[in-house]
């Protein structure tokens, strides 16, 4: 068969590959003048591209649509995607929180090692050369046009990202291709991305990292999910970690109804806390309580933490009073913040949203509309929190695509 792959990106690269291996005669449309080129700045350059755990931990921090995903997962699981890079000549390793990047550092060695299987296996490359169009007749795919011709093609294989980080070529051209055969689109929302934080104390704090602390995600005060782990202060509100996913499980609800509440001391109980307050106090009686809780909090956040708590910074310590002690407990342990709104497409990591699954064969990813037409990574509304998961997706969904097709008869 003959097999065109819209985008060089980790689900195009590795659909290529394995439509390829499978003996069709693949060729790679990309727009760009080189492969990966989002792959290139991921994890800060180094390539976060997997997360070591199983398959069942796997789908449990998928945000949307683990259900769909659970035949590529298990088709390529995190082990396996490993094991094909490690064959591949590239050395991995594991770093804190179980996440995998390449032992180089560097996510151009990711995209080599992916561009090498392709070029192995005999896949033709057309750089620079946007697909403007689907040929579809008869409800099958017939080819594509580009903005320099016209091809006639067995099979297509839509790769084109979603809408994060529009300069490295995501611009929604998928959602284009889709709506054109017929699928719906489900709004795409910025996802993995900072939160922009309502008042302008966050100012005082920029550039502040906070690390092994608790973060709890209430939504009309009802506690939904907490992370445990790292955040910074910047000079829009907070980013990190644990913030890139908050965004992603509230990048679709009132966010007037959200609130963000911060642990500093997690491994504290507050009966514990309070005790270690009383013994601090004990020993500083005489200092200023802006001072004496240097040796338990971070300097830059103390002063805020105290304004929270009606306590003047200048304060004795041997002044402060029951009420304001518990009042100083309840901000440590309960630091809380409101978001305004989220950060854009160019600083969000993935998309949340694009082309809806009920239409997409989840063995397969084939369109159930069109024959022949194929849909993997960010272009269809599956996403995941931080820590390789959404690098994984794009990996087995493009597996699946490019295993489907099977061998040319």
């Amino acid at each position: 068969m003959n097999v065109a792959i819209i985008g060089a990106g980790a689900a195009g690269l590795m659909a290529a590959y394995v439509a390829a291996k499978n003996g069709n005669n693949v060729v790679v449309f990309e727009k760009n003048e080189k492969c990966g080129k989002k792959i290139y700045i991921t994890g800060k350059g180094r390539c976060n591209l997997t997360h070591q755990c199983d398959e069942q931990e796997f789908l449990s921090n998928v945000v949307s649509n683990p259900k769909f995903l659970t035949h590529a997962i298990y088709g390529l699981s995190p082990e396996s995607t490993c094991k094909f890079f490690e064959e591949g000549g590239l050395r991995l390793k594991v770093e804190r929180g179980a996440r995998v990047f390449p032992a180089s550092d560097k996510a151009s060695d990711v995209t080599k090692c992916l561009e090498n299987y392709c070029i192995n296996a005999g896949v033709c490359f057309h750089f620079s050369e946007k697909v403007v169009k689907l040929d579809i007749l008869q409800s099958t795919i017939s080819g594509i046009i580009t903005e320099k011709a016209q091809y006639k093609f067995d099979s297509v294989i839509v790769c084109t990202g979603g809408m994060s980080y529009p300069l490295t070529g995501s611009t929604g051209d998928g959602y284009k291709f889709a709506k054109s055969a017929g699928h719906t689109i489900k709004s795409p929302r910025p996802a993995l991305c900072g939160l922009n934080l309502e008042g302008d104390y966050y100012k005082n704090l920029q550039g502040l990292s906070l690390k092994n602390v608790s973060l709890t995600l209430y939504f009309k005060s009802k506690k939904i999910k907490e992370f445990f782990g790292e955040m910074l202060f910047t000079h829009y509100g907070v980013s990190g970690p644990m913030v890139l996913s908050v965004s992603s499980l509230i990048n679709r609800i009132d966010l007037s109804d959200v609130r963000i509440s911060l642990d500093l001391k997690p491994a504290l109980t507050a009966e514990q806390l309070d005790k270690r307050l009383l013994r601090d106090f004990g020993c500083f009686s005489n200092k200023l309580i802006g001072n004496c809780l240097k040796e338990l909090l971070p300097t830059a956040i103390i002063p805020e933490v105290l304004r929270r708590s009606g306590i003047a910074y200048g304060k004795q310590v041997n002044t402060v009073t029951k009420a304001e002690r518990t009042s100083l407990l309840t901000n440590i342990k309960n630091f809380d913040m409101l978001v305004s709104s989220l950060r854009g497409f160019d600083e969000a990591i993935v998309t949340s949203g694009g082309v809806e699954v009920d239409k997409i064969n989840p063995n397969t990813m084939e369109s159930k509309i069109v024959k022949g037409l194929y849909f993997c990574g960010e272009v269809l509304d599956v996403e995941a929190f931080t820590g390789g998961f959404n690098l994984q997706i794009a990996f087995s969904t493009g597996y699946a695509a490019g295993n489907s097709i099977g061998e040319c008869k």
